[in-house]
């Protein structure tokens, strides 16, 4: 276990969500103040896809499929916080060390997920949830519902990209889960 990062852990395990709303994303409502995103891509149909795709996700297998590491590993657990790291591919700039909590975790017949918030030290200020849910005609979708204002220097100095960065890392959890559950 490096060190360093699990310096970083602790004092993240320390800290509080950097906004007020924790756990918004369980509602139908997002609050006011933040740009909001609902994206979602159907998986397809009975208790076998929703249960394939839910496993994927708790296991943040949305995050690891794009790209992401995620330290410590382990299921997505209600108050479990972790670190995404990200390295920008061929590039010499030092990994973005990334704070989240798991702020609820859902585990039903018809719907698995989670959502994690930000933490001090995050690019963004905010929440994301990863929901795979089926419907009474046993359809199966996964959705990205989130909430979030760019927090860090160098995500409103760069905004534009930011922005891109956000919209592009969510249709790749989209696809990501999506082949998933394709690849059998």
């Amino acid at each position: 276990m490096p060190t360093h990062l699990h310096q970083r852990l602790l004092a993240a395990r320390a800290t509080t969500p950097s906004y007020a709303e924790v756990g918004a994303t369980r509602g139908g409502r997002l609050p006011d103040g933040y740009a909001h995103l609902r994206r979602r891509v159907h998986l397809g149909h009975g208790p076998e896809v929703l249960e394939r795709a839910g496993r994927y996700v708790l296991g943040w297998g949305t995050q690891l499929g794009t790209g992401f590491a995620v330290y410590p590993g382990g299921p997505a657990r209600d108050g479990h916080t972790v670190l995404l790291r990200l390295s920008l591919p061929a590039s010499r700039w030092p990994r973005l060390v990334i704070p989240c909590r798991v702020v609820w975790t859902v585990d039903e017949p018809d719907r698995i997920g989670f959502a994690y918030g930000t933490l001090p030290g995050h690019p963004e200020c905010g929440e994301e949830a990863f929901l795979v849910s089926m419907g009474a005609d046993g359809e199966v979708w996964f959705e990205v519902t989130a909430f979030s204002r760019l927090s860090a220097w160098y995500a409103r100095l760069g905004r534009p990209v930011a922005l891109l960065c956000q919209h592009l890392a969510i249709e790749r959890y989209l696809t990501t889960v999506a082949a998933h559950v394709g690849d059998r």
